[in-house]
């Protein structure tokens, strides 16, 4: 127990530098502002949608089915809301909890000697299992590692107890159980079921590859014909079931996550899918060099056979292959068992009884320990007092290594990434233990105590190694900032546009801007970063580049709703009313199909409807704009903030002198926003309209109350004010408002006319000069001299 302990520990200690950090990348769309984890959302739909929230059977969802992981996000979020400290605590308490159970897996193969602590310090330290557990979305990670371990320990348990215990099924039953719930945290989890099976075949009763095909066919060993089939049957149901759940199709990915899915080159293809698992041992290995992100042009292709790359490919697989022979190779009479060598079963200082292992002529299965077979049941009292062979734990260790790496290979259906750290998270069981017991192979032949030393510490100083690249890598996680930097040397073009979304937000423009042109020195054809850069280019006044970069986001990706809303913008607040209205309505028409974010297509056709709306509404074409209004309302997605489009449904109902209509989608918006001013303004209107006077001031009061800063708040009242024939109280609240928007043309002409209309005529011709200031045209200037009361050729 007290290696499980101190490695638990260790893992513990190692992230406690997370529990300051902030949300980061994925955990944004995952947790921030995913729908599924707020409390009015019923809780059921998280079985129906995606990590992300979308519906698993929609065309653009991910398929990625974790509701265990959600739904542990969703506790996160009822107890601390977004505050990142919770989240991080939970996974950090998560790792430590899987460091135990490996720790303990640990101890059953290599016994209770310092190669075990060795193995389960290894994992606690590991630098790749940053990104999962640093990251809070790695959580689906972590959690399936804990129950992908509790199912293969229950099935060690069914093996130890199979014909001794009537207990045996009952923990078959966790292990099938367990083995559901690692799923549902993470697809990847299943494969527990095929390194169960290994286990059992390989491990415990340590048959070789030849003596397999004869024990099917002789039917010897009945209880282990009957647990594999089992574990078979279990696997399938699990996979058919998911299948089925999210609708019998695999996803789909862009170029960019995937770009050797996305080749026309077979040979390219090939090579690429056979290298990655390379750059992924490498990782294991040597993770000197991480990223947060390896999609995009992070690991060039493979296009030709001279590419130096493949010496990699070729020396990783005769390593695997090599390693897969010697464990699976018939034994000598002379084995190790725990670190020493033991002949005829003697028994080895650790007290350990360990038996020799005989290759006996037949194919028949023959014991592995000194033991006899009853009914093809070994005698499980000596069996619980043994170790596994080194040949054996290479076989586990490898299973271990393989089987949960298999679904990111892309082998049975492309996969939305180059490389995943996060996915490493239970092969590195595999790795760490491999790495362990090689170590031991080599202590226990080595004779010098130089050299015995010499690899005892070598493997100490690996683990210290990876410990102070943890916490070194950890701080890159802090906040998104130091995140996206650390990435810039593996992955430029997506740290580079990231970066520029982070230093906008920090109001660090120039820089912003700087950062989104280095991604596209990178990636030229990136639609997203296309459009950020036009987007902060609007905002900062500058129309015309802004244009530019938005119709080359369009040219990259045409079904990109977002440009089209911020180009019809754009053109109608430039005058040009017939082009805009031709973009929103193409805007409108785009389907949602095969989109990766469907919710925030929806919102931006939503706003696209809404701005159309809005255009008619000023062209005076109120019928128009109610049908556009309402076709936005249809397609709506749950997220929309409504009030403004319910509010505007008002105002169009009101032109038409719809009163009753008005009225019901004023106070529709007030629902959806009880503190939305422009609501409060107009349904103060509608209601002084109608006669109720007292109510309508309360509205208004109510507005001012929400935002004594805004002018246009005043500017209403006065004018209600004045209708009332409250003269003084009317000019006040028109200097107020004039005070307040000084540089709105329309509050400073609508004050002094107000003020003029309440004969405070010097008042007024303050505020008719500063409203010329502001509009110097010829025009303009006829309509202040005709407010004034004056003709051009009398203008002072």
């Amino acid at each position: 127990m007290i290696a499980e302990l101190v490695s638990s520990a260790l893992g513990l200690a190692l992230y406690l530098n997370t529990l300051s950090a902030d949300f980061c990348y994925d955990d944004s769309r995952a947790i921030k502002t995913n729908q599924d984890l707020l409390p009015e959302t019923p809780w059921t739909h998280i079985f129906y949608n995606d990590f992300w929230g979308t519906l698993l059977t929609h065309s653009g969802s991910h398929k990625s089915y974790r509701p265990l992981c959600t739904l542990s996000f969703r506790l996160n979020h009822a107890i601390g809301g977004l505050n990142p400290w919770s989240y991080h605590l939970v996974n950090v308490l998560l790792h430590a909890a899987v460091t135990g159970l490996f720790t303990n897996f640990s101890k059953i193969l290599l016994g209770d000697g310092y190669w075990t602590f060795m193995a389960g310090l290894m994992f606690a330290s590991h630098p790749i299992h940053t990104e999962a557990v640093a990251g809070i979305v790695g959580r689906a990670d972590v959690g399936a590692s804990f129950f992908f371990l509790l199912s293969l320990l229950c099935y060690m348990k069914h093996c130890s107890t199979r014909g001794s215990s009537a207990r045996t099924w009952g923990w078959f039953l966790g292990t099938g159980m367990c083995a559901g719930c690692s799923m549902l945290w993470k697809e990847q989890g299943v494969t527990v079921l095929a390194v169960s099976a290994v286990y059992d075949v390989f491990v415990f009763h340590r048959l070789k590859m030849k003596q397999i095909l004869p024990t099917i066919y002789k039917g010897k060993n009945l209880s282990l014909f009957l647990s594999i089939s089992l574990l078979t049957f279990w696997g399938t149901s699990l996979l058919g079931a998911r299948l089925y759940w999210m609708g019998n199709k695999p996803p789909s990915f862009s170029n960019s996550d995937n770009p050797a899915a996305d080749s026309d080159s077979l040979l390219a293809r090939t090579l690429t899918f056979f290298y990655l698992p390379t750059k992924n041992l490498w990782l294991l290995l040597c993770p000197d060099t991480l990223s947060f992100d390896w999609s995009m042009d992070a690991v060039p292709l493979l296009k030709t056979i001279s590419d130096w790359r493949n010496l990699h490919t070729v020396a990783f697989y005769t390593g695997l292959l090599l390693l897969a022979y010697y464990g699976l190779k018939s034994p000598s009479i002379e084995r190790e068992c725990n670190g020493k060598f033991v002949t005829n079963g003697k028994q080895n200082a650790n007290g350990h009884s360990c038996h020799s292992e005989v290759e006996y002529g037949n194919s028949e299965i023959k014991p592995s320990f000194a033991s006899k077979v009853e009914n093809g049941i070994r005698n499980n009292a000596s069996q619980r007092t043994q170790l596994p062979s080194t040949e054996n734990i290479v076989v586990l260790s490898l299973s271990l290594l393989i089987i949960p790496f298999v679904p990111a290979t892309n082998l049975f259906f492309y996969v939305g990434f180059v490389i995943a750290e996060r996915v490493l998270y239970i092969p590195s069981m595999g790795f760490c233990l491999l790495i362990t017991v090689g170590a031991r192979a080599l202590y226990v032949k080595v004779q010098k105590r130089f050299l015995k030393s010499l690899i005892f510490y070598a493997t100490a100083a690996l683990i210290v190694f990876y410990g102070l690249k943890t916490a070194v890598r950890n701080g890159d996680w802090q906040n998104e900032e130091m995140l996206y930097r650390s990435g810039i040397k593996v992955n430029p073009a997506k740290a580079w546009g990231n970066l520029g979304n982070v230093l906008k937000s920090q109001s660090k423009i120039s820089e912003a801007e700087s950062a989104y042109r280095n991604a596209l020195y990178y990636r030229s054809n990136m639609a997203d970063m296309l459009y950020n850069l036009g987007l902060l280019l609007q905002e900062n006044s500058r129309f015309a580049e802004a244009l530019h970069y938005y119709k080359l986001a369009i040219g990259s990706r045409p079904t990109l709703a977002s440009a089209y809303l911020n180009t019809g913008i754009i053109l109608m607040n430039q005058g040009k009313t017939e082009e805009a209205r031709r973009t929103f309505l193409k805007c409108s028409e785009i389907p949602d199909e095969n989109l990766k974010d469907p919710h925030a297509h929806k919102s931006s056709v939503t706003s696209c409807l809404y701005n159309l709306g809005k255009l008619y509404h000023e062209q005076g074409h109120y019928e128009d704009a109610l049908s556009v209004y309402k076709e936005a309302i249809q397609k709506m997605p749950r997220q929309f903030a409504p009030q403004s489009l319910y509010n505007m449904m008002g105002e169009a109902y009101m032109r038409l002198s719809m009163l009753p209509e008005a009225e019901h989608w004023y106070m529709e918006s007030l629902r959806s926003k009880t503190d939305h001013i422009p609501a409060h303004l107009t349904y103060g209107k509608l209601l002084a309209l109608t006669g109720r006077k007292s109510e309508a001031e309360k509205f208004f009061l109510k507005a001012i109350e929400l935002d004594p800063t805004k002018g246009n708040c005043y500017m209403h009242y006065g004018q209600f004010l004045l209708e009332e024939a409250r003269l003084i109280e009317a000019a006040e609240m028109a200097k107020k408002a004039a005070e307040l928007d000084s540089t709105e043309f329309d509050v400073v002409f609508n004050a002094a006319h107000m003020l003029r209309q309440a004969s405070l005529n010097e008042a007024a011709e303050k505020y008719y000069d500063l409203a010329a200031r502001l509009r110097p045209n010829g025009e303009m200037r006829t309509t202040l001299l005709k407010a004034r009361g004056k003709t051009p050729s009398n203008w002072s």
